[in-house]
């Protein structure tokens, strides 16, 4: 009776330390998955966005910069969503096969399907290509994140896609990930 739990708690010993380390490994994959760095100099990370940026002001996107982008990333993707919108997450901006020498986005990227570098603009839920700036209904204050991407790979798509078809082809891809939030509200 004593060797058999004995056994049995050598296997839930083992276990468990197997376990710890697979944890542990899941652990460092998540943090290295987050090493990218994203600023705004318009914005610090958790604070309100200008209303320059969003519908009651000129509706130009932020100026955005990123550090940490890994050396061997073939492409960036950047997705702005707001999680916070009453019909459930809003997208305010794909934008995919971004050069991954690229460390950042002026202000007010164009709204075109293509930029001059080869990167292409995804529909938002405006129903436009490109930047759609906050635009909440009057209330409580909503988070906006701007969500940057390393792939190993070009993603290909035509412009115009979708963040759910981005999401889709970039799927196994990620090398690395940042995020900046800002909030905005209207009262």
């Amino acid at each position: 009776m004593k060797l058999r739990y004995a056994i049995l708690a050598m296997a839930v010993s083992s276990t468990a330390w197997l376990g710890g380390a697979s944890a542990e490994s899941n652990l460092a994959t998540e943090s290295q998955a987050m090493k990218i760095q994203v600023t705004s100099p318009a914005f610090q990370d958790g604070k309100p966005i200008p209303s320059k940026y969003t519908c009651d002001g000129e509706d130009v996107s932020p100026p955005l910069n990123w550090t940490n982008v890994p050396p061997e990333a073939k492409s960036l993707v950047l997705i702005s969503d707001d999680p916070d919108a009453p019909v459930g997450t809003w997208v305010h901006w794909v934008l995919y096969d971004l050069p991954p020498t690229t460390a950042g986005l002026s202000e007010g990227v164009p709204k075109s399907s293509e930029l001059p570098n080869g990167a292409k603009q995804g529909i938002n839920d405006f129903r436009r290509i490109g930047y759609g700036g906050p635009c909440p209904p009057p209330g409580k204050p909503h988070r906006y994140y701007f969500k940057l991407y390393a792939l190993d790979t070009m993603l290909g798509l035509k412009p115009g896609a979708t963040k759910a078809e981005v999401e889709k082809a970039m799927k196994g891809h990620i090398l690395a990930q940042g995020q900046l939030m800002g909030t905005y509200q209207r009262k």
